[in-house]
């Protein structure tokens, strides 16, 4: 690591390499060039004759200065007001027709003016990379060190910067991507999004935090309807989620025993199921278990009930076929997982266990599950993740049905994530179902990261390494 000094009143102060110094310290130690070069991008560059480097750091300040004018700064106006002057129909005399004149877009208004921020943090960024930038260079000139070139800058993005040359695009891509959008869908539930207001013909407005109120209220419709579906979607979570672990690792350790025989054979007629697309096995479950399915219909005719049993259209009874049909469809997947884990458990282990006296069931009790459960608690806590989540299963199988008038736009099988469809989808209710998706966010990562954070897989890595 380098070492720079320079003496001020009598004083040494060192410096560390350049790139690493502190952004207290580079604004300390910067002369008036490199100041300045916070609102020139690039000065500090130019004048030390890094003429490219300086340039580039000057034209993106430009670029940005000319969108702002000719863009930017309407567009915060639009983003504050999300619009002003809405679609009007106008007769038009001459043709004897009412004609359309176009207004503002609430939609468009919130979206440029989520581009305009992001945007200007950006070029924050800039201004600081430019002074850093200057900084970095009045050090090397003040030590007499070697000013890098444009083709040192180009030669180091091979070496010493070669990780930011391959984190641009990613990067990039995930803020266009993903965290625009993200922010974006956030910013939707502080407005009156709803069926009516729908630009560009209606225009929206900021209602702050009153869609969370309305969410919340004690008596509301929309509160009755949350957190039912809540407890629901939670005991689904869990239950999809224990019931796919515990069966499908019984079933692995079965399989893996070393008195099973044709092992593979197993292994491929239940890995073989994973091959059918997850849609074709849920619509031909829904077929079997239909009121006139062939369940339905060879229970009739053996005599086994009296009337066909309504599996998708009683509350309960549907609750309880989603979660076993589930079972059917997530056992292989976890069957995979803890076939890999069994074998990978050390058999001195289970040799020392024995000699000891240890029974089957104490052997799998002090060995096998701990083992299992701290390897695989990542995943359980991705799998509950995923089951909150799970949209396929539900839509597909009952539809959220049976349908009651005791909520709003759900049903009784319904999760968050499929009323936020039915929310979004049907209903046109936007900023409730971002306000929907917000608190499964909130729930999700609470209950992910207090859960990780007490296990052991999270407390001591190494124990079984």
């Amino acid at each position: 690591m380098g070492i720079f000094k320079k003496k001020t009143d009598k004083r040494a102060v060192t410096y560390k390499q350049p790139s690493d110094t502190p952004a207290r310290l580079v604004w300390k130690y910067s002369n008036v060039t490199t100041k300045l070069s916070l609102l020139i991008f690039g000065l500090g560059n130019l004048l030390h004759k890094q003429i490219i480097r300086g340039l580039i750091f000057l034209a993106l300040e430009v670029a940005y200065i000319y969108y702002m004018v000719t863009f930017g700064i309407k567009s915060i106006g639009d983003f504050i007001t999300l619009g002003t002057k809405q679609q009007e129909e106008v007769w038009n005399d001459a043709k004897q027709i009412y004609e359309y004149v176009l207004g503002d877009n609430s939609m468009l208004c919130l979206l440029y003016g989520v581009i305009t921020i992001f945007l200007t943090l950006a070029i924050i960024g800039v201004a600081y990379m430019s002074m850093k930038s200057a900084f970095c260079t009045q050090m090397r000139v003040m030590v007499k060190m070697h000013v890098p070139s444009f083709k040192d800058d180009l030669r180091s993005l091979k070496e010493e910067n070669l990780h930011s040359l391959l984190l641009a695009f990613p990067v990039i891509g995930a803020l266009v991507f993903t965290v625009i959008p993200l922010v974006y869908m956030i910013l939707i539930a502080f407005t009156s999004y709803d069926s009516t207001h729908q630009p560009p013909g209606n225009l929206f407005d900021w209602v702050g935090f009153e869609n969370f109120k309305n969410l919340f209220a004690s008596g509301g419709r929309l509160a009755q309807t949350f957190w039912p579906i809540l407890g629901w979607t939670l005991i689904w979570a869990v239950c999809a989620t224990v019931s796919n672990f515990v069966l499908g690792m019984m079933l692995a350790i079965v399989i893996n025993r070393k008195g099973t025989k044709a092992k593979s054979f197993w292994r491929f007629m239940f890995v073989l199921s994973i091959a059918v697309p997850q849609f074709v096995s849920l619509l031909s479950m829904k077929t079997i278990f239909n009121v006139s399915g062939p369940v339905n219909v060879l229970l009739l005719k053996w005599g086994l009930i009296d009337k066909a049993i309504p599996f998708f259209l009683d509350a309960n009874i549907a609750r309880v076929t989603i979660i076993l049909i589930n079972i059917w469809i997530g056992i292989p997947y976890t069957m995979l997982s803890t076939t890999g884990i069994l074998q990978n458990i050390p058999g001195e282990l289970y040799e020392a266990a024995r000699i000891d006296g240890a029974t089957a069931p104490k052997i799998f009790w002090k060995i096998t599950l701990p083992y299992m459960i701290f390897v695989m608690t990542p995943t359980l806590i991705t799998s509950f993740t995923g089951n909150i989540n799970n949209f396929n299963v539900i839509y597909l199988l009952s539809g959220g049905g049976p349908a009651t008038l005791d909520y709003h736009f759900a049903g009784k099988t319904d999760l968050l994530v499929t009323w936020l469809y039915n929310l979004t989808i049907t209903n046109k209710d936007y900023n409730m179902g971002a306000v929907i998706g917000i608190m499964t966010f909130v729930i999700l990562a609470t209950v992910s990261l207090i859960t990780y954070h007490r296990t052991g897989s999270y407390k001591d890595e190494g124990a079984f390494q």
